[in-house]
């Protein structure tokens, strides 16, 4: 079985920075591109960032220039780093990798307010 596990949310002030992890654990699998999604209340969910495991990365127009996302294939790890967050970062986070399937972390929340 494949887990993954995010950290690194929570309260954050506008102009404010974050950096979210994601472990992958269980049966060693290689595991191809890894990345993040988000889902505001009321909003469909919607992809922020991926990476490949050549580390190609795409992200969303309304991050680009403010996210960074990276991985550690050594700890099976993707990071989201985010900076200047703004209100409308506010949402859940969810980390998925793909071991020839998808598997998604759990979520974790971000809130961006003063």
């Amino acid at each position: 079985q494949v887990q993954l596990v995010e950290s690194g949310g929570g309260l954050v002030q506008p102009g404010g920075s974050l950096t979210l992890s994601c472990v992958v654990s269980g049966r060693a699998v290689r595991i191809g591109a890894m990345g993040w999604y988000r889902q505001a209340p009321g909003k469909e969910r919607e992809l922020v960032a991926s990476i490949t495991r050549g580390v190609t990365t795409n992200y969303a127009d309304s991050v680009k220039g403010r996210a960074t996302v990276s991985r550690d294939n050594a700890k099976n790890t993707v990071y989201l780093q985010m900076s200047s967050l703004n209100p409308e970062d506010t949402a859940v986070y969810y980390c998925y990798a793909d071991v020839g399937q998808i598997y998604w972390g759990q979520g974790t929340q971000v809130t961006v307010a003063s």
